[in-house]
């Protein structure tokens, strides 16, 4: 979306025509998802949709099948079932990620991932499901099954998670009378001897500290190793009911990225130069977490962050639009803002331009940045009225699992 918005501004009406084909018609917003799954934030307002947002560019809702590189042609198939195929000159690869998954028994079948906002919007109302049925029950197994979550991966996604659907789960037992906060376990696991590894050693221990003190449990040099409808085993034997499994362990490419033909690098990702071109080819491009772009300054590739593939996007925007004869090429250089990371509760801790932030200011500051970072002023303005009742008033328990899916309507009756 972001390349093709500097297309637009880059590039005169008539030079050129912009498609974007995408699975859904928006971008989702990524960090606050956990916000989203915690219903903080309504979900569609951490997504910016697409034909709002751009304004000469043609939207093609679709999966994308296949990419010729030599006819310059792209497959997809649109959302009713029907094949496509575009004509392109110039190429941008900005397919993302999905969820890196290992072969763990059961996983695919009882454990939920957390990556798009359909999986966000499920698991909320799971979890409210699980205090409803664990309200009801009279089997005390059972209420301890519903009772038990567990989150793996203690990246960002993972702890910010954990932190979020906790508070939402302990201010909605407030209304459960029969039901105890004692009566919850909740688990992180990781294989990770550190949380959140990426921020160093004082506010990764800080963040631990915090996460225990709300009487999470943590589980460093662990993962799973088979999952059940009810239960959860992990490495070392230890066995826990749940009927909550969300797993957050880490990213990769998505599989298409392999099937183009392209250079990819160990981690299946599509090999660029400074300027996000293919090498070799004037007319190829790609950027993201699909991306392995050379960070020149520091050595290595850039991370998969969203204020990296951001301005990936704007650079390679430039870029295409100079191969087309409009402006001068520019090279990706950026060696980040800092990390931040929202625990929920009022607290936060991150490093701002390498000056660490904790606390309450740390998660002052990791709003205030997401605030600015979300695309319109129209989601900016949504986003903070959402902050603004969640803080006045009590969150809503409301459990929606059936939206979407409507009961079929009534057979008519007979008459006479």
């Amino acid at each position: 979306m972001y390349t093709a918005r500097r297309l637009e501004r880059r590039l005169p009406a008539d030079a050129a025509e912009i498609y974007l084909v995408n699975p859904e018609n928006y971008m989702l917003y990524t960090p606050l998802l956990p916000e989203a799954a915690a219903g903080t934030i309504e979900p569609r307002h951490v997504v910016v949709p697409l034909r709002q947002a751009l304004r000469r560019t043609r939207v093609r809702v679709g999966n994308v099948t296949a990419v010729d590189l030599e006819r310059r042609t792209c497959d997809y198939v649109t959302a009713g079932g029907s094949e496509r195929t575009l004509g392109w000159d110039r190429l941008v690869v900005a397919l993302g990620s999905v969820s890196r998954m290992f072969p763990v028994p059961g996983l695919a079948e009882h454990a939920v991932g957390f990556k798009t906002l359909a999986e966000a919007i499920h698991l909320r109302n799971h979890v409210l499901e699980q205090l409803e049925l664990a309200d009801a029950t009279e089997d005390p197994e059972e209420r301890t099954a519903r009772l038990g979550f567990v989150v793996v991966g203690a990246g960002y996604a993972g702890t910010e998670l954990i932190a979020e659907l906790q508070a939402l789960v302990r201010r909605a037992l407030r209304l459960y009378p029969g039901l105890r906060q004692s009566d919850t376990r909740w688990v992180l696991a990781d294989m990770a001897p550190k949380v959140l590894p990426e921020l160093g050693g004082r506010l990764s221990d800080a963040a631990l500290q915090v996460l225990r003190e709300r009487g999470i449990e943590i589980r460093l040099g662990t993962t799973l190793e088979q999952v059940g409808p009810d239960w959860a085993r992990f490495t070392g034997g230890e066995w826990m009911p749940a009927t909550t499994v969300v797993w957050t362990a880490g990213v990769t490419p998505d599989p298409l990225a392999g099937k183009l033909g392209l250079a990819t690098d160990e981690r299946g990702r599509i090999v660029v130069d400074e300027g996000l071109a293919v090498p070799g080819r004037d007319d190829v491009y790609a950027v993201g977490d699909v991306a392995a772009v050379p960070l020149a300054r520091k050595g290595g590739t850039a991370p998969p962050t969203a204020q990296h593939a951001l301005r990936q996007a704007k650079v390679c925007g430039d870029n295409v639009a100079t191969s087309l004869g409009h402006g001068k090429r520019r090279r990706f250089a950026f060696s980040g803002l800092g990390l931040l990371v929202n625990l929920s509760e009022n607290y936060g801790v991150g490093k701002v331009l390498g000056v660490p932030v904790s606390g309450w200011l740390g998660w002052v500051v990791t709003r205030t940045y997401h605030w600015f970072a979300l695309p319109t002023w129209t989601r900016r303005l949504r986003v903070a009225l959402d902050w603004a009742v969640a803080a006045a008033f009590p969150r809503d328990v409301a459990e929606l699992g059936s939206l979407g899916h409507p009961e079929p309507l009534p057979a008519p009756e007979r008459r006479g």
